[in-house]
Formats: structure tokens, C-alpha cells, sequence
């Protein structure tokens, strides 16, 4: 909800404000001056990395998805050191008992990182928008997700957090493209806007989510138990889903081969 306000500034400040004015993203001084101090307010930026659901689904041999190590490091260290290095300083996991705590094994509270870790344990859930949902009352103010079984190393964290600040939708998701949009949620864009998605459905197109999104904390008042599923379809069926279109990609660890293909490639 926006509220309207009357303001006194510097006529050098204002013009400085003009100069973000772009006519796509930032339209007029309002949008402007919004711009800059979501971007000041934001410097100390939170991140949740979900790693919700049945821990069995996130196994790899004696060891998890997040916390296998790949050429000298987990993937749970790789993503905190990512994000840490990106700005966000507040950084949220979520998961069940045992995988909560063989991460805090690994990453304490996050301060080698110059990070702080906040652990949140999940009971159960039935898919990730439930799991996100416990970050509620928690996070007052946009916020980034990551999924915990990625790497992303070489994905621009801050352009995604840009396109967001910028547009005004409830979430932005990270876009790619994909040969086989089927195995993913698939989506179609009109400017920077998706106009539909849809989980591991054919609607004729090779763009797919890629499992980084920033959003708003009204995200967790949306019902339904998917993001994927439930969530993403009726942001976009409303006009309050954006995208922004990555011409990297992350990299998925699900299996010991993937780590190990990753070590030798």
C-alpha cells in the first residue's frame, strides 16, 4: 500500500533523483526518490535459503544436498559466502530437525562469512510456500530465496535485487532457458512482466524459473502450499509477478554424480 506525502529536498538532490528516470522502470520523480531509498534501506539485505520438505528427498549418500561437499566446500558454505558477499548480512535457513542442525555444524551463526544466521525449524510443511511461510511476522521488508540445493556462484545477485526494487511486483523471479521446460516451471513474459506460469506444463515456451527470486514480505499472506504451484500461478494471473532473464545458470546438486561432475569439470 502506497501512502502519499509531501516532502521538502535540495534542488540538487532532486535533480541527481531525476537522472534515474528512465521512462521503463522509473517513470517520474516519485518512483525515483521510492527507488533510492529502498536501495538505502536495503543495504543490510535478508536472505532465506529454503531447505524445507522431507529430509529423505534431500539426501546424497551420508549426507544432504546443502551440506555435500563440493571441491573443498559445501554447497551451504558456497551459498552463504554468495550471499554475504552480495550484501546480504541477514541470512534465514529453513529445514527439519536433522538438517538444520548439520548446517548449524557448519556455519554457526555466520559470522565467518560477516554474516548473521538466523535457524528456523520446520515441523512439516506440504511444499515451499509452506516451508517460506514460517519466515512470517519475521522479515518486515523485501527479501531474497534461494533454494539450498544450488550453486550460484556466477549469478549477478544485485541485478536480480535491482529489477525488483524497480518494478512493482510482488516477486521477481530469475529467469532462464531451458531445452526441456517440461521438467520446470515454465513461464511466458510479456516485457518484464509474466503473464503466465505454469510447474512442469506445456504452454509452448523455453523460459523456466530458476530458483532465486526476490519478493515482498505480503508474499507470505498468499495462500497455497506451492510456490510453484499455487503461488507464482496467481501472481502472475494478477499482474504481480515479474522476471528477470539471466543469461547464466545455476547448478543443481541432487546426486553424488553432480557433485562429483562438478569437481572434475
Amino acid at each position: 500500500m502506497k501512502k502519499k506525502i509531501s516532502i521538502t529536498l535540495d534542488s540538487r538532490i532532486l535533480r541527481e533523483a531525476d537522472l534515474l528516470i528512465d521512462n521503463i522502470y522509473i517513470k517520474n520523480r516519485s518512483q525515483a526518490i521510492e527507488f533510492i531509498l529502498k536501495n538505502f534501506l536495503g543495504r543490510s539485505k535478508t536472505a532465506v535459503i529454503l531447505a524445507g520438505g522431507p529430509e529423505e528427498k534431500l539426501r546424497i549418500g551420508e549426507e544432504f544436498r546443502p551440506t555435500v561437499n563440493v571441491s573443498g566446500k559445501t554447497v551451504a558454505e558456497r551459498a552463504v559466502q554468495k550471499l554475504s558477499s552480495s550484501g546480504f548480512k541477514h541470512i534465514v535457513i529453513i529445514a527439519r530437525k536433522n538438517l538444520l542442525g548439520r548446517m548449524f555444524n557448519i556455519l554457526k551463526d555466520g559470522s565467518e562469512f560477516g554474516a548473521r544466521i538466523e535457524y528456523i525449524e520446520e515441523k512439516v510443511s506440504r511444499g515451499t510456500a509452506q516451508s517460506l511461510r514460517l519466515c512470517k511476522g519475521r522479515i518486515q521488508s523485501s527479501f531474497l530465496v534461494v533454494y539450498c540445493d544450488i550453486i550460484f556462484d556466477n549469478i549477478n545477485l544485485e541485478e536480480i535485487w535491482s529489477s525488483h526494487l524497480k518494478g512493482n511486483a510482488l516477486a521477481t523471479i530469475m529467469v532462464t532457458s531451458s531445452q526441456n521446460p517440461n521438467e520446470k516451471g515454465s513461464l511466458k513474459m510479456d516485457g518484464t512482466s509474466i503473464v503466465e506460469f505454469s510447474q512442469k506444463r506445456n504452454i509452448d515456451s523455453n523460459l523456466v524459473f530458476s530458483p532465486i527470486f526476490a519478493c515482498e514480505p505480503e508474499i507470505l499472506n498468499i495462500e497455497g502450499e506451492s510456490l510453484e504451484e499455487d503461488i507464482f500461478p496467481k501472481l502472475s494471473g494478477r499482474g504481480l509477478l515479474n522476471g528477470h532473464i539471466s543469461s547464466r545458470r545455476e547448478i543443481h546438486i541432487h546426486s553424488e554424480r553432480d557433485a562429483k561432475d562438478l569437481k572434475t569439470g
